[in-house]
């Protein structure tokens, strides 16, 4: 059984799919300041999966390029969805065996950083992951409401049945 953690972040990853359903390449690249653009958050939570969930936990950077175009404080630009997509897609994929490995003690676990232990935590990274994606899916829909788009989600999706709450 998934770490009900884990089960929230995955229903999270689709919502923020959701979110971004039917956007256009053009249009996911447009920008309206200060926001950074659809593509660009894409490729930011790419970069923040692959940071926690393959580098720091496991030691792994397969995608150098997302680390250095998408951190935190990088600058700006407007990328193609469809390849930040495809480098989500992939990190994801990716981050899900050791993910679905995790335990509550695991997640107590402090995170090594250089070969030091620092003050994190994996628990603290997860919910800081997970509520880094609602932040960006909210931005991602107030940009598509910019674009003119219509009929967008408006509330949590299924989440009874996709990630119902349950003890651990």
């Amino acid at each position: 059984m998934l770490h009900p953690l884990v089960e929230q972040l995955r229903f999270t990853r689709s919502e923020f799919l959701r979110g971004i359903q039917g956007v256009k390449q053009d249009e996911a690249r447009q920008r309206f300041l200060p926001m950074n653009c659809i593509s660009w958050n894409v490729g930011h939570l790419a970069w923040q999966e692959q940071r926690y969930f393959l580098f720091y936990a496991q030691g792994q950077m397969p995608f150098p390029e997302v680390d250095l175009g998408f951190a935190y404080g990088a600058p700006a630009s407007t990328p193609a969805l469809k390849e930040t997509l495809a480098a989500w897609q992939a990190i994801t994929h990716l981050a899900d065996p050791w993910l679905e490995g995790l335990t509550s003690e695991a997640l107590l676990q402090n995170v090594i950083r250089n070969g030091k232990p620092t003050t994190y935590i994996y628990g603290n990274l997860l919910q800081r992951i997970i509520y880094h994606y609602w932040y960006h899916l909210g931005e991602n829909l107030a940009i598509r409401q910019q674009l003119g788009h219509t009929r967008l989600p408006q509330f949590v999706g299924d989440i009874d049945n996709q990630a119902p709450y349950h003890p651990k």
